[in-house]
């Protein structure tokens, strides 16, 4: 990095943002200050996991009927104290939890907002040291303001995203956030403990050689699905051949595909005939994400993810998402497939 280039940390950003939007009130800009501040909290603990008391199970099970991580759990107190003590957020909804939590204080009544959070997607990953991460989605309240937020503040589709965003614990940890202007990622600088702008305006290459789904559940997934991959594990008439990848944690999955293009895939199939990831908590906040990025996100073949209303907290979606001419591949695939 040249000496001379200034670096622009969340903060300086988002007043930044402030001050090219005169009408803008604030509140957003000040949400996600908050929650890159719980990210750091998170960040700290993830990389000393090793040597201190915060591996493994804590001997409960979530909503979702999976055993708790005590960094789970951890990561999940840390987002929602950080949103409740802020005077921008008017309730949370968490994959952990079965019910959204409605924050009662006069500050939050008249808050404009309300946040969905994933706080430790990829947990299977965290005895292992591999990489785990937080997502994130931001709505507008529907409910009056002044008010308690109630149930259908966050049950919109997600075509109503104010913004969305992820942080990655990786190598290096980085929180990356869309609004609907742009896709912007900051890259954690230790030395001084802030997120500093180091990929501005991201977009998603549109096209790749890079394709990722699970291939164990292959032979669970319908015909028109496996036919779609079977041509992504074959030479085109171009002899080209595409690489598989699969990480096991969402956030690292979309983060590689933002950066270097792709197509992640997590079909439905067996016990999960509905699909297996929230669309609430992690497939609405990241088709966002990758739509302002220029990339593409469906349900299926013919449905646009975005455009889904939830019936519920916790329902669960197929996903395909990735780069535009690999999305455009695929549809063609699973829409012509005649069996």
């Amino acid at each position: 990095m040249n000496s001379k280039q200034k670096v622009m940390t969340l903060d300086e950003f988002t007043i930044q943002e402030l001050r090219n939007y005169p009408g803008a009130t604030g509140q957003l800009s000040g949400l996600l200050r908050d929650i890159g501040l719980a990210a750091k909290r998170v960040n700290v603990e993830v990389n000393k996991a090793g040597i201190a008391d915060i591996l493994g199970e804590v001997g409960k099970t979530n909503v979702q009927g999976e055993s708790v991580k005590k960094l789970d759990e951890f990561a999940n107190d840390q987002f929602i104290d950080s949103l409740q003590t802020s005077i921008y957020c008017c309730g949370v909804a968490s994959e952990e939890n079965e019910t959204f939590i409605a924050f009662d204080d006069e500050h939050s009544r008249n808050s404009k907002y309300v946040v969905l959070l994933d706080p430790l997607d990829g947990s299977n990953n965290i005895d292992v040291n591999v990489s785990i991460g937080t997502i994130f989605s931001v709505y507008r309240r529907l409910s009056p303001n002044g008010s308690r937020c109630e149930l259908e503040d966050f049950l919109q589709p997600g075509t109503q995203q104010i913004a969305a965003g992820y942080i990655i614990y990786g190598s290096s940890t980085m929180l990356v956030y869309a609004t609907r202007r742009s896709v912007q990622g900051f890259t954690l600088d230790p030395s001084i403990g802030e997120f500093c702008l180091s990929h501005p305006n991201l977009k998603c290459p549109a096209d790749s050689d890079i394709f990722s789904v699970n291939i164990g559940y292959y032979h669970m997934y319908e015909p028109r699905i496996r036919a779609a991959i079977d041509q992504f594990m074959a030479r085109n008439e171009q002899d080209k051949l595409y690489r598989h990848r699969f990480v096991g944690c969402l956030v690292a999955e979309i983060h590689r595909t933002l950066i270097q293009g792709g197509i992640f895939m997590y079909p439905a199939f067996g016990k999960f005939s509905a699909g297996r990831l929230r669309l609430c908590y992690e497939c609405n906040p990241m088709s966002f994400i990758m739509e302002k990025a220029g990339g593409v996100a469906m349900a299926n073949g013919r449905q646009r993810l975005l455009e889904l209303k939830p019936a519920q907290l916790h329902q669960r979606v197929p996903i395909f998402i990735g780069s535009k001419n690999m999305m455009d591949t695929w549809q063609q695939i699973v829409t012509n497939y005649r069996g």
